[in-house]
């Protein structure tokens, strides 16, 4: 009988010595671990297509190399049939050209593309600006409608009816990486605050980096 308390005892202290052995082989856990240093997921990018458009002189140039390479832009969209948001889009970059001076056309420059390409010819959109006063550095955009179409979906400003389009701005510093959107009837201190962070290549929340297509 004792021989038998014996060699339970014994198993038991096997049992347990076995189960004390795999517990230290295990890691501690560490505050260093994958799980409590996650990476962010990237943000997605702003895509630039390379697209040939045409501007309100009838220059043929290609979007990304001729208006946004190594430059800092404000983009809004009109066009110019538009009674409602387009004649305020229009008065905004007018009032920029104003209080930025000549800075426009040399550190920022404005592009305004047309969301209706099939009405608004250059000729249109010359005689449109004209109306406020659009002066050098600030460009009107259209186009053939397929490669509008793929300009306009990849700036996030495709709308099946043109009285829908976005007030959005879009303000970009190419050679900085650094992009956002803003609200393109707001308080003209207020854009003129974000492009200047922009130019500085200054990133918030909302900024993307632009990469060509």
């Amino acid at each position: 009988m004792q021989s038998k308390l014996f060699r339970v005892f014994g198993i038991a202290l096997m049992m347990l010595t076995a189960i004390q052995a795999g517990a230290q082989s295990q890691p501690a856990p560490s505050c260093h671990s994958p799980a409590t240093h996650a990476k962010k997921p990237d943000k997605p990018k702003m895509v630039i297509p390379d697209v040939k458009v045409l501007d309100q002189d009838g220059n043929a140039l290609h979007f990304y190399t001729d208006l946004i390479k190594d430059k800092t832009v404000a983009i809004n969209f009109i066009f110019t049939n538009c009674t409602t948001i387009c004649p305020p889009l229009a008065a905004t970059f007018a009032r920029l050209q104003k209080e930025m001076g000549d800075k426009i056309g040399k550190d920022v420059h404005l592009i305004s593309i047309s969301v209706d390409p099939v009405t608004d010819t250059p000729e249109r959109l010359k005689a449109w600006g004209a109306k406020f006063k659009a002066g050098p550095g600030w460009t009107f955009v259209t186009g053939e409608k397929q490669e509008m179409d793929k300009l306009l979906n990849a700036l996030g400003a495709a709308v099946s009816k043109r009285e829908d389009h976005t007030p959005a701005m879009i303000i970009g510093n190419d050679s900085k990486g650094v992009w956002t959107r803003t609200y393109g009837l707001a308080k003209i201190n207020q854009i003129i605050s974000v492009i200047n962070d922009v130019m500085a290549g200054k990133v918030d929340e909302s900024v993307t980096t632009a990469e060509v297509r």
